[in-house]
């Protein structure tokens, strides 16, 4: 791991600001919201703003790279975003929140890109598998990080729109003044939708779902702790919680999905996320209850979307994982636009609840589909380990870290026979 900081630090402290600031303004938009008036309606409209910026920026932001190069991208997005986080606070309309909304959704969608451009060519065949693995840690933890700033004294009113401004800003100075060359950016080969379909239907559905669950989290949890009536503190608690589970839980299931069958996994973690959510609803009042359940569906949600790309690229030749990455990808970001505004509708028609009833029926939803895929096909032969990521990194990554994976399963005869043990 330390040989890996040594070439890379740059990119990992310019991450952890971006995450820092990232994190604290989907959370503190949920908080702020209800503070200017506006429904729970209008919150979903915003937080499902993100993700179509983001989905446009997966498709837009590699023809800008290849156009203008790398530092340009990097710097002019990083300018929006910073431009942006200061407008909120002096644009208080939903409509405005909304377009600011998309805004960064793409521009943090292109940086990533960037950043991970960057260090897939930073790293070697050796460590490319500790290089992924600590870019997930580092988002995971900058995430959670970001949420102790929210108990920050803001008179103002202003303070907490700056500080993520600031952190975004701080970012791009490491990463431009790196002396390490920008790479030549390869763009992924995409593979229709209906071929990844017909290679893995779980894959396909699992992911377009996760898209939801994810979007919801990230985007309506906060507005679902305003809606419980829970102190600003507690709010910064139970994001944090979330995220916690996500980062504890993903090397022990991830552990355990390279030596079982992974339809069973993703249907045990499904329905166990799904009893959780359900259960808890009549003590949506009791924030001891919230923290135990969205401890759950943090550690179940993060590792079953790993999962799902682990089990689609079980029916995939190396050569075809980061077509194949680039449409799950697109299908988890239809899903993302599309959660805030249903847990947004339900929680206006049935109160704070529906946003738990949402995440249960999701989650029982693949739990089902799962188990009716096992009676379709049998299980297949693993060709690669479980690669932990999330659905914020670009489609080139999640390849390269598949194929890392599966040429590390092959290279290590030993590993695999206790898999198939």
């Amino acid at each position: 791991m330390i040989g890996v900081l040594r070439t890379t630090w740059p990119l990992f402290l310019g991450l952890m600001f971006l995450m820092l600031g990232n994190g604290l303004q989907g959370t503190l938009l949920g908080i702020r919201g209800a503070e200017e008036g506006f429904t729970t309606g209008q919150m979903s409209v915003v937080m499902s703003a993100y993700f179509v910026g983001f989905l446009f920026a997966s498709r837009m932001a590699p023809a800008m790279i290849r156009r203008v190069g790398h530092v340009r991208v990097f710097a002019a997005l990083g300018s929006f975003i910073s431009a942006a986080l200061i407008l909120f606070p002096t644009l208080t309309d939903p409509i405005a929140w909304t377009l600011l909304r998309v805004v960064i959704g793409f521009c943090f969608c292109g940086v990533y890109i960037t950043v991970e451009s960057w260090l897939n060519d930073a790293s070697s065949n050796e460590t490319r598998g500790r290089a992924m693995s600590l870019y997930l840690i580092v988002q995971m933890v900058g995430i959670i990080a970001a949420q102790a700033l929210l108990n920050l004294p803001d008179p103002s009113g202003f303070l907490l729109f700056i500080i993520p401004s600031v952190l975004v800003s701080i970012a791009f100075a490491p990463i431009l003044l790196t002396a390490n060359p920008a790479p030549v950016f390869a763009d992924a080969k995409r593979m229709r939708l209906a071929e990844i379909y017909r290679t893995s239907p779980l894959g396909c559905v699992s992911v377009f779902l996760l898209g939801g669950i994810f979007s919801a989290l990230f985007g309506m949890a906060s507005v679902f702790g305003t809606e419980a009536g829970l102190t600003v503190g507690e709010i910064s608690i139970f994001v944090a919680i979330i995220y916690t589970g996500g980062l504890l839980c993903q090397y022990p299931i991830g552990w355990a999905s390279d030596r079982m069958d992974r339809r069973t996994l993703i249907l045990g973690l499904s329905a166990f996320g799904a009893v959780a959510s359900l259960a808890v609803l009549p003590f949506v009042g009791q924030f001891g209850a919230l923290l135990v359940v969205g401890f759950v569906i943090g550690g179940v949600a993060n590792p079953l979307y790993s999962l799902a790309i682990a089990y689609t690229n079980d029916y995939l030749a190396p050569e075809d994982m980061a077509s194949a990455s680039a449409g799950l990808l697109l299908l988890n970001g239809i899903g993302a636009i599309g959660g805030p505004l249903l847990v947004g509708w339900l929680m206006a028609a049935t109160g704070p609840g529906g946003f738990f009833a949402f995440m249960g029926g999701l989650l029982a939803l693949m739990a089902a589909y799962s188990a009716w895929r096992m009676t379709r096909r049998p299980a297949g032969a693993k060709t690669g380990a479980f690669v932990a990521v999330v659905p914020s990194v670009s489609p080139a990554t999640v390849a390269a870290a598949a194929i890392e994976a599966s040429v590390r399963d092959r290279a290590e005869p030993g590993d695999e026979a206790v898999a198939k043990g």
